[in-house]
């Protein structure tokens, strides 16, 4: 396998946005009966987040899989917010890296906590999960 660790440096950031609409909510995801961005959307942009700061850097043919987040949800945002999540590497230790990740609605602080995310060949990775 090729370098995979080009670029990759602690403090590499990427920040993902997104506007909470319906199909983001607790209610439409299943996770609660509210109408606010369900906390499993809030990690998905969180992980969006994380890939697209891999992506940019990784050599072609790679791809990237997450493999843990611990995350806390700290604040509602309603219907029509606009939302962003940053992933911030903060550690690179062969083909895994460690992300911070926070969630905001403007200037307030809406979730933070960690994610892993696990650099892998598709083919492989596919080919592996198959076999399961």
């Amino acid at each position: 396998m090729a370098d995979q660790r080009v670029g990759l440096v602690v403090g590499l950031s990427r920040t993902v946005g997104a506007v909470v609409g319906e199909s983001l909510t607790a209610r439409t995801i299943g996770s609660g009966g509210l109408e606010v961005l369900a906390t499993p959307a809030m990690i998905a942009l969180m992980e969006q987040a994380a890939y697209e700061c891999l992506h940019q850097t990784l050599e072609p043919g790679l791809t990237s899989v997450g493999t843990k987040v611990a995350i806390r949800h700290l604040a509602a945002s309603l219907v029509g917010a606009t939302v962003s999540a940053t992933a911030t590497i903060v550690s690179v230790t062969g083909n895994q890296i460690e992300f911070a990740v926070s969630a905001r609605e403007g200037d307030h602080l809406i979730g933070e906590g960690q994610h892993t995310r696990v650099i892998v060949d598709p083919e492989s990775f596919v080919l592996k999960a198959k076999r399961a």
